[in-house]
């Protein structure tokens, strides 16, 4: 493989602590005065030079280059070789996002087409945004993805979580050289978690302490997490259960069950009695605003989630007023079906209480909720050529979130497959409790997560450029999926099912609660009971389900507040497109142009809507 990662950490210019002044001021830090790069000269097309520097990221986060099936040929030992977690592998990735954006800010691009103007914009931007955010001391930085968390570790970031189901979901494991790629990840386990526990340590020295709610939960699955290793029940499974029909012989078993019943079973177990010393500090405090520079760095962490430059009091204020448009949306509907008497949040608490609309419980009731996902998924297939003039077709599947994650995992989440089409799109849903869900939300959340929404989009992304398919952006993720709902909606979905509307535009309340809620904890100081309670007494939401809500916007700040400002962004620039062409609007051509146009900041977007109604506008 030829490996673009030979820098040295040594070669940093500028540590995180030193930046640090800077982000705080709203200074980013690859637009420090200085960092204006020289005129650059291609060495290839403009696609060569967007595919080295896609793989140059690779070469940092190789698990992505599995998932994406493009760990072939030239970048074939990528498929053996894990993530440097630790501070000088992090290090090192920034120093190569530094090269690559001022490489990037020193190309002519005033003679591309604007497509491949738009996807070096795109890059720039993400870069820029993740620079931001590797010059804070602490925490994981998303290149160009959602999850980005002042805790290395904690009750959904970590390791701990992300390899068991990486590897039983996406490792390639057909042939005896993806069992040696299968073995050589696990050999590297234990470099790797010893690698955040350093970060934790560094971290908690610093005074960066989770909520004692969140340890508690990160305790008792890391508990597990170990009790599975030492078992060897965990990890190697898929392997175990292939060497013999792959010609393994048993050694490729023996040696992964040595691995992690002893070295990687020891370096959870660092992590774990790290995080029992972090419980022995830990308040109640759940917003960043009780960390060391913890105002600077929710302000990062929103601007990364919406791709705006909204405040938090901004985004406080607009999910109040949304919420508020919404709730006089659902009022009548309720007072059609007899619900009169109370706020619509109590209201939707008396409609959550209906067994008519409940599942039954235990596993048969978990057998009739995927039940009524596939059939959710099979109608909106059908009705996808009313809606887009440019079609696809995506291969995917409906899973459970496997059990061991499921306390502090959402009620469901879902994305697209592998670039090359092996590894199927999917819809993870949470099944720990079939009161999670409801007949009239679960359709709604189903559009959101398969089609038309992240599954869907997902499909388009990845006929982009490689890195274009790499680089996501949690506003245009999320507010493209809440769109599809909407589209949803307007395609019939709910015409004769009444109540099944109430659950689609009590989610996208629920958006509007996120950003009040999210900026409530991190910047108005709000305490977690205030934050989960105003989920239940405004909106109706089950505390079942919020309670882990509100745990994970502790643990990803600013995330929460992408989906509806995304969402809300698209549906202006529709309103807008609709006024400007009046007559010349058409359905079907705004969609296509939003979503061929990839995912990208708001910004942009609003670039590819611009040339939609100039080209419309003839």
């Amino acid at each position: 493989m030829k490996n673009p990662d030979t820098l040295s950490p040594n070669a940093i210019s500028i540590t995180r602590r030193q930046a640090l002044a800077g982000i705080g001021a709203g200074v980013s830090l690859a637009l420090l005065p200085g960092c204006k790069p020289s005129q650059t000269r291609l060495t290839g097309t403009p696609e060569e030079e967007l595919d080295a520097i896609a793989y140059r990221l690779l070469a940092h986060e190789p698990e992505r280059a599995t998932g994406l099936g493009v760990d072939i040929g030239d970048y074939a030992e990528l498929r053996g070789k894990l993530e440097d977690q630790s501070q000088e592998g992090q290090d090192a990735y920034a120093q190569t996002l530094r090269e690559d954006l001022e490489r990037i800010r020193g190309i002519d691009t005033s003679g591309f087409d604007s497509d491949t103007r738009t996807n070096f914009e795109v890059v720039e931007s993400a870069y820029a945004n993740a620079l931001d955010g590797f010059a804070l001391p602490y925490g994981d930085v998303a290149v160009g993805s959602w999850r980005n968390a002042p805790y290395v570790v904690i009750q959904n970031v970590g390791t701990y979580i992300d390899m068991p189901r990486f590897l039983e979901s996406t490792q390639p494991l057909e042939n005896a050289g993806d069992a040696d790629a299968y073995l050589s990840r696990l050999r590297q386990l234990p470099r790797v978690l010893n690698g955040e526990f350093e970060r934790m340590k560094a971290a908690r020295e610093m005074g960066v302490v989770p909520p004692d709610f969140l340890l508690d939960k990160a305790i008792a699955q890391m508990e597990m997490a170990v009790e599975g290793a030492r078992s060897g029940d965990a990890l190697a499974p898929k392997l175990a259960a292939k060497d013999d029909e792959l010609g393994g012989g048993g050694k490729w078993r023996s040696e992964a069950g040595m691995i992690v019943t002893a070295s990687v079973a020891d370096s959870l177990t660092l992590q774990l009695e790290e995080l029992k010393t972090q419980r022995g500090l830990a308040t109640g405090d759940p917003g960043m605003w009780a960390r060391p520079h913890g105002d600077e760095w929710y302000a990062w962490a929103l601007r990364a989630s919406t791709t705006t430059p909204l405040t938090p009091d901004e985004v406080h204020e607009q999910g109040l007023e949304e919420l508020e448009s919404l709730h006089a949306r659902m009022d009548p509907i309720l007072r059609d079906i007899g619900y009169t008497s109370g706020s619509v949040g109590e209201r939707m608490q008396q409609l959550g209480s209906d067994p008519r609309y409940q599942f039954a419980q235990g596993d048969p009731g978990r057998a009739q909720i995927m039940e009524f996902i596939n059939e959710r998924v099979d109608w909106i297939k059908a009705q996808m050529p009313r809606a887009f003039n440019t079609l696809v077709d995506p291969k995917m599947e409906v899973k459970r979130i496997p059990p061991a994650e499921e306390m502090g995992a959402p009620g469901a989440y879902g994305g697209a497959g592998s670039k090359d089409g092996k590894i199927p799109g999917r819809m993870w849903i949470n099944l720990r409790s079939t009161d999670l869900h409801r007949k009239y939300d679960l359709a709604d959340l189903t559009y959101h997560e398969t089609i038309p929404g992240h599954v869907w989009e997902g499909e388009y992304s990845n006929r982009l450029p490689l890195i274009r398919s790499i680089l996501a952006f949690n506003a245009f993720s999320e507010g493209w999926a809440l769109y599809g709902e909407q589209i949803a909606d307007e395609l019939g979905a709910y015409d004769d099912f009444a109540v099944g509307r109430l659950g689609y535009l009590q989610s996208l309340a629920f958006r509007a609660c996120r950003m009040v809620v999210d900026t409530g904890l991190h910047h108005k100081r709000w305490s977690r009971d205030q934050a989960v309670n105003f989920f239940v007494e405004r909106n109706g939401s089950k505390r079942a389900e919020v309670e882990s809500e509100v745990d994970r916007y502790c643990s990803w700040p600013g995330q929460a507040c992408g989906y509806k400002v995304g969402h809300s962004e698209i549906v202006r620039q529709r309103t807008m497109a609709e006024e400007k062409l009046g007559s010349a609007y058409d359905f079907k051509a705004f969609n296509d142009a939003v979503i061929l146009g990839g995912n990208a900041p708001l910004d942009v977007l609003g670039k590819n809507v611009e040339r939609y109604i100039e080209g419309a506008a003839g």
